[in-house]
């Protein structure tokens, strides 16, 4: 008797193994678009709404620094470059003491690498515009707002209500002020592609392009250019105030400059004693001399015929 065949083994419940094809598609796309992304992101495509370029290395410092004979330093005055007169910043007393805690808190900040490397572009462009030293312009942008961290620099005015801005240009005093007399100074040069704190009307005391460029023209204007020396020195004091406190100002601006030329541009580095007594010996201690008028002598007394008259010479004898 014949078997009869058994019938065919049905699988109802165990599922189809899936498909391949479609995981293969999948992968193939998320390859592509991280490659897509990886190129994007090297040909700065991607990240371009990141403001702050980055910068290998620092600009150029056209010249050496060297002190000249103290005494050397001429006086601040007549017309100068760009058509501007000297301009001086005229600090108020309550501002001056102010000013020298804040000084002093800013020669103080730690800053990092990555920040400072967002200027040197705009350094750049300044020194190569106005042929003023980028390191004299770089120690005042410190001394004003620690490199744009101070707090308040991009915003309001400051404690006196008179002054704002990375590079603190007065907008209160003239008419016209300082701010408006060099506002322009943008115009002259490139503009940098990306920088922190670029705004979106122009000029801004708050951009950091308009007010970098405007402190370059200025010191430009007061008699700076490449050499950190006497003229240098006295631009730095027309800068901040012809009085006590601008020197100080100056000496310690002009130091830091002539310390960067020497041995390296140094953010966090402080200034060195030395080389502000030896900027104030040639260039400050002169001019504060002048601003300081000499006590006057004390009288001497008289004494009677034959005796030493106040000049140290022997009295004649009276003939009466």
């Amino acid at each position: 008797m014949a078997l009869a065949p058994a019938p065919a083994r049905v699988e109802a419940h165990v599922p189809s193994p899936p498909a391949e094809r479609a995981p293969w598609l999948l992968a193939i796309a998320l390859c592509t678009l991280g490659v897509l992304a990886l190129v994007g992101a090297l040909s700065g495509v991607i990240g371009a709404a990141t403001t702050r370029a980055p910068a290998a290395s620092p600009p150029p410092a056209p010249l050496a620094a060297t002190l000249t004979a103290p005494g050397a330093l001429a006086p601040a005055t007549g017309q100068r470059a760009h058509g501007l007169g000297v301009i001086v910043g005229r600090p108020s007393a309550a501002q001056q003491s102010a000013d020298a805690r804040r000084f002093g808190a800013s020669s103080q900040a730690q800053i990092a690498t990555r920040w400072i490397e967002g200027f040197y572009p705009i350094y750049g462009v300044a020194q190569e515009t106005f042929t003023v030293n980028w390191l004299l312009l770089a120690s005042i942008h410190l001394q004003e707002s620690a490199f744009s961290t101070a707090p308040g620099i991009y915003k309001g005015l400051n404690f006196a209500h008179c002054c704002g801005g990375p590079m603190q240009f007065n907008v209160t005093n003239g008419p016209p002020s300082t701010w408006r007399l060099v506002s322009d100074s943008y115009l002259y040069g490139r503009r940098p592609a990306a920088y922190d704190h670029m705004t979106a009307t122009h000029p801004s005391i708050y951009d950091d392009f308009d007010s970098i460029m405007a402190g370059a023209h200025l010191l430009s204007a007061d008699g700076a250019a490449y050499a950190l020396d006497g003229s240098a020195w006295a631009a730095a004091y027309d800068y901040y105030g012809h009085d006590a406190g601008g020197v100080s100002y100056a000496d310690e601006v002009l130091a830091r400059a002539i310390g960067w030329s020497q041995h390296g541009f140094c953010i966090n580095c402080g200034v060195e004693a030395a080389m502000v007594a030896a900027v104030h010996a040639a260039y400050g201690a002169p001019v504060l001399a002048a601003l300081v008028p000499p006590a006057p002598a004390p009288a001497h007394k008289t004494g009677k015929a034959g005796g030493r008259a106040g000049n140290g010479q022997r009295r004649a004898p009276s003939r009466r």
